[in-house]
């Protein structure tokens, strides 16, 4: 298993400092969060952050929970990833959702359509399948029901072959929510009937061999969570049985309070809860 960080809260340069904070504390990854306007939340661009955290960092996996990339021109998007990929050297993931409904980024701005779930969720599908052309290094021709390309090409082609991992968010277990996952590189599930309770182990074999009969490409299981950092034996009797299930990642996501800046540093300097 491998340990991820959310800087869930600070200013830009607080974060990227967390983000060299956590790469000498031992974690594995370190990830922003992508919101346009929610709340009287102070909000950044992921994107700025994570360029500026690629040349901090040498070691640490980057990225966003989640990147809500059905309010994001896949074209910019492909060409944003491209260039933090090489930035840090092939360190870039890129986990995705729907988006919240409720940030101001859907909803008190157009299209309205965007704020219906199935439309988001047609946007997010158009979108990877266009940034995957585009890091493939292909001629990206396609039609879609709400994107069009017409023979564009981007160079160069990103650090990571054969493309930049992508992670789902997926609803566990819903058919449709998880074959969007089944497609792509790692799955972050969430229970459909109870998404404020936290997995299982036995929840975690059942993803893992849905997945498995169906062939699917995904190949990592993140899993969001707080750990203390002041107690030996957690993980070994909270992540270890995740971990022995098919659980891949265990990423520290410190939503609620208290989590101001120093509160995070001081948990990110504790280490991750191997």
């Amino acid at each position: 298993m491998r340990y991820g960080f959310i800087a869930s809260t600070g200013n830009p340069n607080e974060q990227v400092e967390l983000a060299v904070e956590a790469e000498r504390a031992g974690w594995d990854g370190f990830f922003s969060w992508d919101g346009m306007s929610i709340g009287a939340m102070d909000m950044y661009d992921p994107w700025a952050i994570l360029a500026a955290a690629a040349v901090r960092t040498e070691r640490i996996t980057l990225g966003a929970m989640v990147f809500a990339l059905t309010r994001r021109r896949p074209w910019k998007v492909a060409r944003e990833a491209m260039t933090i990929d090489h930035l840090s050297g092939g360190r870039l993931v890129i986990p995705v959702g729907l988006g919240a409904a409720d940030d101001g980024g859907f909803g008190k701005v157009g299209p309205p359509e965007a704020t219906d779930r199935r439309t988001r969720a047609a946007l997010l599908d158009e979108t990877l399948a266009i940034m995957e052309q585009a890091w493939l290094g292909e001629r990206v021709d396609f039609a879609g029901e709400h994107y069009r390309v017409d023979g564009l090409r981007f160079e160069p082609r990103p650090v990571q072959r054969p493309r930049i991992p992508i992670w789902v968010v997926a609803a566990w277990p819903r058919p449709k929510s998880m074959a969007r996952a089944a497609r792509w590189d790692g799955i972050l599930p969430s229970l459909s009937e109870d998404s404020t309770r936290q997995l299982s182990p036995d929840d975690v074999t059942k993803i893992i061999g849905w997945l498995r009969d169906r062939n699917a490409s995904t190949r990592e299981l993140i899993i969001e969570g707080v750990s203390p950092g002041d107690d030996a034996g957690w993980a070994a009797r909270h992540l270890k049985p995740l971990a022995d299930a098919g659980a891949t990642w265990w990423i520290e996501s410190r939503w609620e309070a208290p989590n101001d800046p120093a509160t995070l540093l001081e948990r990110v300097r504790q280490g991750p809860p191997r």
